[in-house]
């Protein structure tokens, strides 16, 4: 097999998987529809580690694959849109993070989905996901990573709503349709302007010819001149803060939680919530010719870090605190980008893909054990039962909190120096708000560690509180906990090795050796990687270092009080709780952001809806219009019924066609 033939087996083979799954899976069944689509992710992790090495030999692809059409409308050169695949280091990292914690998530799902009808609807989805991310990160122009970008935002919807007949997923899954909307629109701005400036879409011609228009200025209000270099980061960058959370857009990611625990590991955690960090990292030729747009980025990186975290402190539901540090941790690589440390963001990015999609998948284990009551309040003591589930689940939460050696630790501890060593003028703020997110981190970690693992058996006064109320066959008397099946636990194992070794093992290439070589580019006015590479003597020297740091004992003291709340004292948190009620009003709230989201945004259009009816429908069109064509509007209307089908996917599957068939048209029209 060529090398050409190995990238495109990558994106295929999941592809292959899904479109078998989904289209003929009720004729194949449950057997064999995880088997092909297992069988296709494993083809592709396996065409990762192919690609990788070829990667490491020194064989850096950038090329098109396949063009769809060119055209000459737009700028006076020709503009070419294509698929095409840039194959560097940065690329293969990726592709084995995405390639590898999916097919985890693929095994694990034949245990946690074991009793569901939708079988196997959910493997083609995942599957599908799988193949949308890979073409993200696989991409060499920004139209198909525009694409890719769509298709998870389109997938991680379906698997929100995987459970469609709950009010409460369709609700998320509208919300993270939306909030997406609200990202990618700055997104395709900022791609409009790249392609209007640069007259290509390609990655290489647009970082080539950045350094000529660093001091371009573009008027978009009359009598003020921005950059224009800021002014397209900071539109690409909001299509970041829709895919990867960050505040204020990131009231969809906790209740996305609604879906099935797999998507919550796999989409909410590891891969699509990370394609934004990945989109920053990939375009630092841009963002190092802006300051403030780095300097924007660190400050709603330091916001969410910090906000976040306070908020996995009053959470009940075990998914949705896990969902909050995912929040916090996205802020920290945001941070990181924001200090021109992309080479630690990315680090951060893969660490942490393993242990969050480990600390998601036990939570999801504990589910399973609990049957199907995820209320924290009605655990404990599940070590003794559980013995798989509580060893990753330590694992995972010690290397989130930065336990030296462990993944978390070298990655963590990098990005609170590298900002620390940042010149940008926020750079004061946001380290303070990454110190004390350290604590806050480990504080919510190990109260929900205590509360499910440790302390008192509080499960048998839970019948009443069935969160996920399905059609379980099972007796109910017998509410005892017990491990979960082979196919759950043994994804566990895997994911627990990379969070124990992982970082050890790569952080000198990757952040201090020449590993991702020209694919991240980092200007000689940001300091910050040179200073970290000074103070930089090896893993196990850091490690050792780690006992003299502040971060070190703040994780210690977020460990200890969370261990003194809830196994010693716990009428102490309750107190507190009485106390300081108006602050925890504030959070219960989430700081109002949802509130405020329904009642300006939804609320707005419904009233705008209702005038529009009022005034439109009534007076003019019932007035004058319909009299005289009533016949015709019947007629009509019998044809159109079939497309209004009210289903948000088909609305938004006929928007895609639409698009595509408007440009073709225009093109040809044009050409």
């Amino acid at each position: 097999m060529t090398m050409q033939a190995w990238y495109l087996t990558v994106p295929l083979a999941p592809l292959f998987g899904a479109i078998v799954a989904g289209l003929f899976g009720r004729f194949i069944g449950r057997r064999l529809s995880h088997v092909v689509t297992i069988a296709g992710v494993a083809i592709s992790f396996v065409a990762s580690v192919v690609i990788f090495q070829d990667v490491q030999a020194g064989h850096v692809f950038n090329g098109s694959v396949y063009t769809w059409m060119s055209s000459g409308l737009i700028t006076s050169g020709d503009v070419r849109f294509e698929v095409g695949f840039l194959i560097d280091p940065l690329t293969t990292m990726m592709m084995l993070v995405v390639t590898f914690v999916s097919l985890m998530v693929h095994i694990y799902t034949i245990g946690y989905m074991a009793d569901d009808p939708g079988y196997q609807r959910f493997f083609s989805y995942i599957s599908l996901f799988t193949f949308s991310m890979l073409m993200l990160v696989m991409s060499n122009n920004f139209l198909q990573l525009f694409f890719g970008w769509e298709a998870v935002g389109l997938v991680s919807y379906l698997l929100i709503g995987f459970w469609y007949t709950r009010d409460t997923a369709i609700y998320a899954n509208l919300k993270a349709f939306l909030v997406n909307r609200v990202g990618d629109f700055g997104f395709i701005l900022g791609i409009g302007l790249v392609l209007a400036h640069f007259g290509s879409l390609d990655y290489a011609t647009v970082f080539a010819r950045a350094p000529e228009l660093a001091t371009a200025t573009i008027t978009l209000i009359p009598g003020e001149e921005w950059s224009l270099m800021t002014v397209i980061c900071i539109l690409l960058f909001i299509g970041a803060m829709g895919k990867s959370a960050q505040f204020p857009l990131h009231v969809w990611l906790p209740d996305s939680m609604e879906g099935p625990t797999p998507i919550s590991a796999l989409i909410h955690a590891a891969t699509m919530v990370t394609a934004g960090i990945f989109m920053v990292a990939r375009m630092s030729p841009l963002f190092e010719l802006s300051d403030t747009a780095l300097s924007f980025v660190m400050v709603i990186g330091a916001i969410t870090a910090l906000f976040m975290g306070f908020l996995g402190v009053i959470q009940n539901d075990i998914k949705r605190v896990v969902a909050y540090s995912t929040l916090s941790q996205l802020g920290y690589m945001t941070v990181a980008l924001g200090a021109s440390a992309y080479s630690v963001a990315v680090f951060h990015l893969m660490t942490h893909a393993f242990f969050k999609a480990l600390l998601f998948l036990a939570a999801g284990s504990v589910i399973i054990g609990m049957h199907h009551n995820q209320d924290i309040r009605y655990m404990g003591g599940l070590r003794k039962y559980m013995p798989i589930t509580w060893v990753t689940s330590l694992i995972g939460s010690l290397a989130l909190i930065g336990t030296p050696f462990l993944s978390g630790f070298y990655s963590k501890e990098n990005i609170i120096e590298a900002v620390k060593f940042s010149n940008l003028p926020v750079a004061g703020i946001a380290y303070w708000a990454v110190l004390i997110g350290v604590f806050v981190t480990a504080f919510y970690s190990f109260r929900m560690y205590f509360l499910v693992f440790h302390g008192k058996e509080r499960f048998h006064n839970a019948h009443h509180h069935h969160h996920e109320v399905q059609e379980h066959a099972e007796d109910h008397h017998d509410h005892t906990p017990h491990e979960s099946p082979w196919v759950v636990t043994i994804p566990l194992l895997a994911l627990a090795v990379p969070s124990l070794a992982i970082g050890y093992m790569t952080i000198g290439p990757m952040l201090f050796g020449d590993y991702f070589g020209n694919a991240i580019y980092v200007s000689d006015r940001h300091p910050a990687m040179l200073e970290l590479e000074r103070h930089f003597h090896g893993a196990a020297a850091m490690a050792l270092h780690a006992v003299s740091t502040l971060p070190f004992w703040l994780a210690l003291a977020g460990v200890g009080t969370a261990w003194f709340f809830y196994m010693m004292r716990q009428d102490i948190p309750a107190m507190i709780q009485k106390k300081f009620s108006f602050i925890y009003a504030i959070l219960e709230r989430k700081y109002g952001f949802d509130d405020f989201n329904d009642w300006f945004f939804a609320g707005g259009a419904r009233k705008l809806g209702g005038s529009l009816w009022r005034r439109g429908d009534q007076m003019v069109i019932d007035g004058w219009v319909v009299n005289g064509s009533a016949r015709l509007v019947g007629y009509a209307s019998r044809l159109i019924r079939h497309v209004q089908s009210g289903y948000i996917y088909h609305y938004a599957f006929a928007m895609i066609i639409g698009v595509f068939v408007l440009v073709t048209w225009f093109v040809r029209a044009t050409a």
